[in-house]
């Protein structure tokens, strides 16, 4: 394994089937969402999924168990290159395909409504006047440099066959611009759930499944999950989350 690995570069363990992945130590790494989002839709054997903005590669690696094929585009050349790289690591290649792409110009690279599931962990926030030389690093990942919440919903909708699911992690403070999105663009929430860094706090991320031309109504608000306990230790519920990976 040691020469999938570059200069700056680490193997981390994802706990799932013996899996590895690579990252860099100075580069934007996979977080907690990235794992939730990826335990959150209800998949099934034979559907067909697409990950939008794969980074890395993390949420495909995750997911392979769990579906027949996995389609994955990254708009950054290091990152698709890296996320390669992962799914040779892992012996996934038959499975997960990466393309070097930008998802804002999804037509050049995927057929209309091919997918039965699309999955997301985009951009979060806004960029506000000023910032855009200010920020770096993580935070600057972050931020709709490369797509704004439009441009992710507009994606979804032209990749999935009707009454496909679209599965997204974004920031709760945004979640009426999200109903927006989804509703111009032909989608219907059927599961919510809203994520609190600690009991007592705000709420500051929301997971969706919104379905292609579905009914309007039977919505499922599911309980609220909790990421840390009051000393920072992972909380039950999210302790069983990566435990099931």
């Amino acid at each position: 394994m040691e020469n999938f690995l570059r200069q700056d570069e680490r193997l981390d363990d994802l706990m799932r089937s013996g899996r590895k992945i690579i990252q860099n130590v100075h580069g934007f790494c996979f977080a907690t969402d990235s794992v939730l989002i990826s335990h959150f839709p209800k998949f099934k054997r034979h559907q067909k999924v697409l990950d939008l903005g794969t980074g890395t590669g993390v949420i495909p690696l995750l997911i392979a168990d769990e579906v027949e094929k996995i389609f994955a585009i990254e708009i950054d050349s290091a990152m698709a290159e890296m996320a390669r790289r992962n799914v040779e690591l892992n012996g996934l290649t038959e499975k997960i395909s990466v393309v070097e792409g930008d998802y804002r110009q999804i037509r050049k690279f995927f057929c209309a409504e091919s997918f039965d599931v699309v999955i997301a962990n985009p951009p979060y926030y806004p960029i506000k006047n000023g910032e855009v030389n200010k920020l770096e690093g993580v935070a600057r990942a972050r931020h709709e440099f490369t797509a704004t919440l439009e441009d992710v919903v507009t994606a979804a909708r032209f990749a999935l066959k009707f009454h496909g699911s679209f599965c997204m992690i974004h920031s709760s403070a945004r979640l009426c611009e999200i109903v927006d999105a989804l509703h111009r663009h032909q989608f219907e929430m059927k599961r919510l759930q809203l994520i609190y860094p600690k009991k007592n706090r705000d709420a500051n991320l929301v997971m969706i499944e919104a379905i292609v031309g579905g009914n309007a109504g039977n919505l499922k608000i599911l309980p609220p999950l909790v990421i840390h306990e009051d000393d920072g230790a992972y909380t039950d519920d999210v302790k069983k989350i990566y435990s099931s990976l």
